[in-house]
């Protein structure tokens, strides 16, 4: 079942070929020669691997995000969004899980949240704060709804969700190059009520796109993946949040004006 998220898109057939083998092919195996010495089973992947992987790549976000805002050192934003961009596609594309490159996609897009946060928040006093509490909140409100089965991740959910984030993205690209090149409104990210309207689809179509992650996390447990993967999954996790957050935050603005 694929992910909504880039980042998770494919990765179970990615994780599968690298997940703990099963009875038949171990048996396979211990017919076989010896001709070789034992090899140490890689570990596998488990919950605790994921949380704290999660936690360690936002924790580098958020302290890189907290430096840019402290010393205002918004200059930064737009190298760091362009290296935060490529790395991305690398570790996306290449299916990556190097820590090196995951930690220094987090520090990147903290730099670029921590300039964006710190702009609202002068503009705005409080707004950040008010974001990262709504973030958190819809992410924890979203696992309990997964955890309790209130919300099952099926392939017609599946499709609909991607359906709809497809149109999402659609949108965004029109309203910009119509705001770009032509200097037309669209109004979808203008501050009425249209745009209200537009962000809260966003905000719902992200909280719903961590179900589909969440199932791609849990198969992995399940199939025995190798533990390398928590950073990963680490990785498409924060891709989620950080659409998240930039959409709360951008309608909050909205009620302040």
């Amino acid at each position: 079942m694929p992910s909504s998220n880039p980042a998770f898109r494919g990765i179970d057939k990615v994780v599968a070929g690298q997940a703990a083998p099963n009875a038949e092919y171990l048996q396979q195996m211990y017919d076989q020669p010896a001709y070789a010495g034992p090899r140490a089973p890689a570990r596998l992947l488990t919950l605790d691997d994921v949380v704290a992987k999660t936690a360690t790549v936002l924790g580098v976000a958020v302290i890189a995000g907290g430096l840019t805002a402290y010393f205002k050192a918004y200059t930064l934003m737009l190298p760091a969004l362009i290296v935060g961009l490529v790395l991305s596609m690398i570790v996306i594309f290449k299916r990556s899980t190097n820590p090196a490159l995951i930690l220094s996609y987090a520090a990147a897009e903290g730099v670029v949240l921590g300039g964006l946060s710190g702009w609202f928040n002068t503009v705005y006093p409080g707004i950040a704060l008010q974001a990262i509490v709504g973030t958190l909140g819809v992410f924890g409100g979203m696992l309990f709804v997964y955890k309790t089965g209130a919300i099952r991740v099926t392939p017609k959910f599946t499709k609909v969700l991607l359906g709809a984030m497809i149109g999402v993205v659609v949108l965004m690209l029109f309203n910009m190059v119509a705001a770009w090149l032509f200097h037309f409104d669209t109004g979808l990210r203008s501050g009425g009520g249209l745009a209200i309207v537009f962000s809260i689809v966003c905000i719902v179509i992200a909280a719903m796109s961590f179900l589909l992650d969440f199932d791609q996390i849990d198969k992995a447990l399940k199939i025995g993946a190798p533990a390398k993967f928590a950073w990963y999954f680490a990785f498409g996790l924060m891709v989620t949040l950080v659409w998240l957050y930039l959409e709360i935050l951008r309608l909050l603005s909205y009620f302040r004006e």
